[in-house]
């Protein structure tokens, strides 16, 4: 296996890869909450398998298999239980976890000025589960657990006992993880403020999930108030099914799928694996699907080739990382040192006197970036930068990449494409932008 264990950013802290439940670092507290496990590999890159399965193709490199195999479970008992969970997906999803389609977008390099030897690539995770990049996040959470439950080491043993799930979200996380919970049966409550919308909360509705409406307390301190509820479901019992790498740090293992995908895509089109993209734009709210990606170009710089730069997209309606970024560049010794400044670097929007967070990409609003460390470490890794869009250059991507792909994306799933637009970016630049959440469920 690749993995070998976890390592706190911040701290230092290890974690071993057979611990059951590596949620959060063990030196994280209710007055720090400032700490986040990361992944610790070895080695080369295990080879990806010839499956379809994304979660069977890349077994060797993630972390929820090197703690099955820990444990005594081998390759095919693993492989077993991620096809008998996809089954179960499938039946609720209308389908399971396959590597998404990804290819040059012909029409849309041309709209943009981009020469036949460049263009934008677009990975098209609509068509995934729940229809939107959320759930790779959330199955390696569920496969430990069910890895758990198959080799009796789930603390509630019977299932009729098993405790609920918890996420804090409004969209499609919160749709992922309402999907994965009703396929095995699991409870789910799921925190959501007061403005999300009806078709969401009809959905989760459906999907059986107990959603809590959470308004802002006068009681409260700064942040988002639905993480400050599902933060006391957690101290009570509930498990952290969200996707806050600090709140379960398993969120940042499936979510590396998308990058190593997105970079075999390209290699397969007959582009060299370490020349295969200049820049991978990805859209950030809270943060781990850009830490995620960023950990996957990093994984390249590691094997000695050359990674594509990470270019962070935030919207200018809340733009957390980029203040963060701003700062990290100040420090004494650098953006490489950031995981030691985390109070001094990351602010929730607002505290320096922001307006409310707005914009049509309201899913990547969130008033903090929970993971900008990972995504820190991949900017420093790749010679990368944080690029804040434009209201009307949100507005633009939407309509562009739908009219010109026929993708119906969210506006919040095209929001790299306006990073794209903010950048600048185009001639011979070879772009890769991942398009992600259906806009109808």
């Amino acid at each position: 296996m690749n993995v070998i264990g976890w390592r706190c950013a911040v701290c230092g802290a290890e974690v071993p890869i057979a611990a059951v439940h590596p949620w959060r670092c063990p030196r994280s507290t209710d007055d720090d909450r400032h700490h986040v496990l990361q992944v610790v590999s070895a080695g080369p890159l295990e080879p990806a398998i010839d499956d379809p399965n994304p979660f069977i193709a890349y077994d060797g490199r993630l972390a929820w298999a090197a703690f099955a195999n820990a444990h005594g479970m081998d390759r095919e008992a693993r492989a077993s239980l991620v096809r008998e969970l996809d089954d179960q997906i499938a039946v609720i999803a209308g389908t399971g976890f396959v590597r998404t389609p990804m290819a040059r977008a012909d029409a849309l390099s041309d709209a943009l000025g981009f020469t036949a030897s460049g263009g934008i690539w677009v990975k098209d995770e609509t068509g995934n589960v729940a229809g939107s990049q959320k759930a790779r996040h959330l199955v390696t959470i569920l496969l430990q657990l069910r890895a758990a439950e198959e080799l009796d080491l789930a603390a509630w043993g019977r299932r009729a006992d098993r405790p609920p799930l918890a996420i804090s979200s409004c969209g499609n996380a919160a749709i992922a993880a309402s999907t994965l919970a009703a396929s095995v049966g699991w409870p789910i409550r799921v925190f959501v403020p007061p403005w999300a919308s009806v078709t969401v909360l009809a959905m989760l509705q459906r999907l059986g999930a107990d959603v809590q409406v959470c308004p802002r307390l006068d009681t409260d301190p700064p942040g988002d108030p639905c993480i400050h509820r599902f933060r006391e479901a957690v101290a009570a019992g509930a498990i952290p099914f969200g996707v806050q790498g600090p709140e379960n740090a398993l969120c940042l293992d499936g979510g590396r799928t998308l990058g190593w995908e997105l970079l075999d895509a390209g290699a397969d089109a007959g582009t060299a694996f370490d020349d295969v993209f200049d820049d991978v734009f990805v859209q950030v709210g809270g943060g781990a699907f850009a830490a995620c990606m960023g950990r996957a170009l990093i994984d390249v710089a590691d094997q000695g080739g050359l990674a594509p730069r990470l270019r962070a997209v935030q919207a200018e309606g809340c733009a957390p990382l980029a203040g963060a970024w701003r700062r990290a560049l100040a420090l004494t010794g650098g953006a490489g040192t950031a995981a030691q400044h985390w109070d001094d670097c990351m602010r929730v929007w607002g505290s320096d006197g922001e307006a409310e967070p707005a914009s049509l990409a309201d899913g990547i609003l969130d008033d903090e970036t929970y993971d900008w460390i990972g995504i820190v470490q991949a900017l420093v890794a790749t010679d990368g930068d944080v690029v804040v869009a434009s209201e009307a250059q949100v507005v633009e991507a939407h309509q562009l990449l739908r009219d010109t792909t026929g993708i119906d994306a969210t506006a919040t799933g095209t929001a790299g494409l306006a990073g794209v637009l903010a950048a600048r970016s185009g001639g011979d630049a070879r772009v890769a932008v991942v398009a992600s959440g259906v806009t109808r469920y």
